[in-house]
């Protein structure tokens, strides 16, 4: 499929930011890189430049900024030292835009979430130094997209397809992945590591799918009312979560560690930038973050992790928006289910819904 990103935005704190027009595939603006505010990011507390989104649409109005806090003290990371070079960018000379590390690029190979800066790099103008530079090999610049030929599941009950019933309401079974509409009302899958902006997309609920995040509320909830549905509310996301039996964990009333997707030790950004410094959480924006092995899993592939009336990953995976105006995303994520929260009493509350990020999904709810 062809990629077109929508205009970006510059963050200035929690997802407050102005945009500008939409770019083209090679010319999208880049990411800003304001460092954190302090050495480490507080849960849920420090801002992020912005990403792309996938399709020739307008931008989104603000961007992501962190929801997430970095791993803890005595977790294992990768040496602070910048890799050699960019993995699938060969022999390129290395370089350093402000206190970003980056490889000398082409240009026109230098967009979306990264940004390239004129007069440090030797060769042709065009040679640009890109930041920032990445430790592991991932192309940013490319689209998988991993759900498609995936199907929803027969609805529960008077439930629609993908949706289980839960007391008086209906819920999806799986954290939501997209679909694309286009203008005949035929859909293509959209990859789950991109931003949908204003794109017309639909959620889906699909088993073995990797599930959509760099979304903020708004965007989710547009998707869900396309299918037909809604956000949930705190109390049915909850209700949902919890069980009739009221558990903290989707499971039972006790953490059982490795049972959902929750706890990894090394945070994604500090894998993929190779460092711990302060500004890796200024890029949190990337398509790479969510596909780092043993980062974020595929729906159901938690086979324990799955609720009293079989809701999956409810806790961990991706944080989850639900309707709350002043913006609220449960569950908790793949790195930690414990700062905001214990399983499914975890809440972040520190964005409004025009914030999104590497971790910030959903799932919908409806009326049966």
């Amino acid at each position: 499929m062809g990629v077109r990103f929508a205009g970006l935005c510059a963050v200035v704190v929690c997802g407050l930011a102005a945009c500008g027009g939409g770019a083209g595939p090679r010319d999208a603006l880049p990411a800003s890189d304001a460092a954190a505010a302090d050495d480490a990011p507080a849960a849920d507390d420090a801002p992020a430049a912005d990403g792309p989104a996938q399709s020739e649409a307008a931008p989104a109005a603000d961007g992501p900024a962190p929801s997430d806090a970095p791993p803890a003290a005595d977790a294992p990371t990768p040496a602070d030292a910048a890799p050699a070079a960019d993995a699938h960018a060969g022999d390129a000379a290395l370089c350093t835009a402000g206190v970003l590390p980056g490889t000398c690029l082409d240009v026109s190979e230098c967009y979306g979430t990264r940004h390239p800066t004129a007069g440090l790099c030797p060769g042709p103008a065009a040679i640009q130094c890109c930041t920032p530079r990445y430790a592991v090999d991932c192309d940013p610049n490319a689209v998988p997209e991993p759900n498609a030929g995936l199907v929803e599941e027969a609805g529960g009950g008077s439930c629609l397809p993908g949706m289980i019933p839960v007391g008086a309401f209906c819920i999806d079974r799986f954290e939501a992945a997209l679909v694309e509409v286009h203008p005949d009302l035929s859909t293509t899958p959209w990859s789950p590591y991109f931003n949908p902006g204003a794109t017309r997309v639909r959620a889906v609920s699909l088993r073995g799918a990797v599930p959509q995040g760099y979304i903020n509320e708004t965007a989710a909830a547009a998707a869900c009312a396309e299918a037909g549905k809604r956000m949930c509310t705190d109390a049915e996301w909850l209700r949902a979560c919890q069980g009739p039996s009221g558990t903290t964990f989707p499971y039972g009333s006790t953490r059982q560690p490795g049972v959902c997707n929750d706890a990894r030790s090394v945070h994604p950004a500090v894998e993929l930038y190779g460092t711990s410094a302060s500004w890796i959480y200024s890029h949190i924006d990337s398509p790479c973050l969510n596909q780092l092995v043993g980062g974020l899993a595929r729906t159901g592939a938690h086979a324990g992790c799955v609720t009293a009336e079989g809701a999956f990953d409810m806790m961990g995976n991706v944080h989850e928006w639900t309707a709350d105006p002043a913006g609220t995303f449960r569950g908790g994520f793949y790195v930690d289910t414990v700062i905001n929260g214990p399983g499914c009493l975890y809440a972040t509350t520190a964005h409004d819904t025009s914030h999104w990020d590497y971790s910030t999904g959903f799932r919908c709810c409806a009326d049966p």
